[in-house]
């Protein structure tokens, strides 16, 4: 099959083997993936996101020097099935999955493995138990964003926000407005949201947010405090850049509650008398629970979440490398998504 190689960290194009299902697991057709942020992240610190997944005790890893097929958020069409597979799948039934393969006793990251193709590529191998149906009538482009939403929906459920706590989204790149739209979701008001470009603070309002901030024009804490009332503040930190986490613990109120969805993949420092001064909680986060997949596919379907807005762009296989180098400029783009069969 044709597919976009991570390939000794460079991009190419080139043919490699078909996946082959194994017993418990279906054949794909990918008919859609989104680009997403952390395969930027992993085209440039592949090493690092290694090390760190062996450190913290992450279940899978990688070679950065073998092939690599990324491309987690994805719609496909299952075509075969593996030996003595049970399922009530069909072949031509549109699925979605959360992107982990069991296979052999391991885990393996669907789009982050040597050995199982991820959704830059024409075919893929998934866990036949977790792949969920997609509901007639949504979309294929639609249902491939799935994955991406269900990170907005798990870091708000993580933030345990009471019914006086009033939301601050810093960054609205995909994993921002991801975060917007399971606020709205959730009904919580006023969702503010900042970032420098306006392109993004437009997406972040027809996402659902009620205030937009351009902090080159207004100190961000100025505009959420007047939005807010002074209510308790829930900050989620969605822009992964060194600094950036420091700069929030600075400029927060006392007592706020900092939820860091942003993935930054190089060292940074804070200064702990910030958080110690303020009494700050932080909060990590990362994917999602099986359930808040399935209930982010529903919402998607049932038009709760309406990620129309997200999708600016849209590449075959050969058009993987150019996306990403358009990519490493944002404010372009907020969703691309690949299409293999083009």
């Amino acid at each position: 099959m044709r597919a976009a190689v991570m390939r000794h960290s460079t991009l190419v194009v080139d043919t490699v083997p078909d996946p082959v299902p194994a017993e418990g697991e279906v054949l794909v057709k990918t008919l859609a993936c989104g680009i997403c942020g952390s395969d930027l992240h992993a085209l440039k610190h592949a090493a690092k996101m290694v090390d760190a997944a062996r450190e913290s005790g992450m279940p899978f890893a990688l070679d950065p020097g073998r092939d690599v097929v990324m491309g987690h958020e994805f719609c496909a069409e299952v075509v075969d099935f593996g030996p003595n597979t049970s399922t009530t799948l069909r072949a031509g039934d549109r699925v979605v999955s959360m992107p982990m393969l069991f296979r052999n006793g391991a885990i393996q990251a669907v789009g982050y493995s040597n050995d199982v193709p991820g959704g830059y590529g024409e075919l893929m191998a998934l866990s036949a138990a977790i792949a969920l149906p997609v509901p007639n009538g949504l979309s294929t482009e639609h249902a491939a964003l799935t994955e991406p939403m269900a990170v907005g929906v798990h870091a708000v459920a993580k933030a345990r926000l009471d019914a006086n706590d009033a939301p601050l989204v810093v960054g609205c790149g995909p994993v921002g407005l991801a975060v917007i739209a399971a606020l709205k979701l959730r009904g919580v008001e006023p969702i503010v949201a900042a970032d420098f470009s306006s392109k993004r603070r437009a997406l972040a309002e027809r996402l659902g947010a009620h205030v937009v901030v351009d902090p080159a024009q207004r100190p961000t804490f100025e505009a959420f405090n007047e939005a807010a009332s002074f209510r308790p503040a829930v900050v989620f930190e969605c822009v992964g850049v060194p600094g950036m986490l420091q700069q929030i613990m600075r400029q927060a109120p006392l007592g706020a509650r900092l939820v860091i969805a942003g993935v930054c993949m190089e060292d940074d420092v804070i200064k702990p008398i910030f958080g110690i001064n303020k009494e700050l909680s932080v909060q990590f986060v990362l994917g999602y629970q099986p359930d808040e997949f399935a209930n982010t596919l529903a919402a998607i379907a049932d038009g709760r979440i309406d990620v129309a807005p997200l999708i600016t762009g849209r590449v075959g296989v050969d058009g993987v490398p150019a996306a990403f180098e358009t990519l490493a400029h944002p404010d372009a783009h907020a969703k691309i998504l690949v299409e293999p069969w083009r």
